[in-house]
């Protein structure tokens, strides 16, 4: 697996596998698969409720820890002095691991200052190789490093070819702020396995529309970490490494930028209550 260096040293796969809305009961399944194919780096979250399930399946998997890179996210309420340590213990204690390769402020709500300095901590102490955020637009994450020591390593953000964040990147570069991309498939929207532009790429290098995607990011320099539970299809995302994109296939795919979230407006009101409203179980 190709790797790429974080603003700290330490070496991130440049293409993991994402459990986003993966039900508890199939993800040990899904992650066995992915773990099983090659995939080193897992990304999940303690609000998506199957940190227990992806922990099972790196237990069984044979695969030595420290080939793993495993991800998992803090929820908004558990931001602040005093509780994102525990937070962090409890997400360790679901997963069956003693430390974590990235630990991420979920969403830019909340204190995320007390709990960003709870976990500059826990990077200290060495609970964890590296911290970063998500969801976090450029003024969000410069008011953090404003006032803050650490650097985020990472900004997990959604970002495909309808929504490719061009400056965003450019920000997060110049920051030394590494780019993951959640949603690399915009979750199918606007027919994108079928897309005009997207399927003539494919067909010529004989790939799938969702080998190009992922393809594309990595060539932008973007971490990638797709989501499927069809063990066919998770091999398939994996094997993006023996061919490449040229200027012009990566040209036309710039076109389809709306510029747009498919999703959610991280600065709306609405989106604040809702997602302060959710709770981890």
């Amino acid at each position: 697996m190709q790797t790429l260096t974080l603003n700290n040293g330490v070496d991130m796969p440049v293409l993991g596998y994402g459990v986003f809305q993966i039900p508890e009961d199939e993800t040990e399944q899904a992650v066995a698969a992915a773990l099983s194919a090659g995939y080193q780096l897992v990304d999940t979250a303690a609000i998506y409720g199957n940190e227990t399930a992806v922990g099972r399946a790196i237990a069984n998997s044979g695969v030595p820890r420290e080939d793993l890179f495993v991800t998992t996210k803090l929820w908004i309420g558990d931001a602040g002095p005093g509780k994102t340590p525990a937070a962090f213990e409890r997400s360790l204690e679901r997963l069956g691991l003693d430390y974590l390769d990235l630990y991420l402020i979920h969403q830019p709500y909340g204190d995320c200052h007390g709990a960003w300095r709870e976990m500059e901590q826990l990077y200290r102490d060495g609970r964890v190789r590296a911290i970063g955020v998500s969801n976090f637009h450029p003024d969000r994450l410069m008011d953090l490093m404003a006032h803050n020591r650490v650097v985020p390593a990472v900004n997990q953000i959604e970002a495909h070819p309808f929504h490719q964040r061009v400056a965003d990147h450019q920000f997060m570069r110049a920051h030394g702020v590494q780019v993951e991309a959640w949603g690399p498939f915009a979750q199918g929207k606007n027919n994108i396995f079928a897309h005009p532009v997207l399927v003539p790429i494919a067909e010529a290098h004989g790939v799938s529309t969702a080998q190009v995607i992922v393809r594309w990011l990595i060539q932008r320099g973007i971490v990638a970490i797709p989501k499927s539970v069809t063990p066919e299809r998770i091999r398939r995302n994996i094997d993006v490494f023996g061919f490449e994109l040229t200027a012009a296939q990566m040209a036309a795919i710039a076109t389809l930028d709306n510029g747009a979230s498919l999703f959610i407006d991280h600065r709306s009101p609405e989106a604040v209550e809702r997602l302060s409203s959710y709770r981890v179980t």
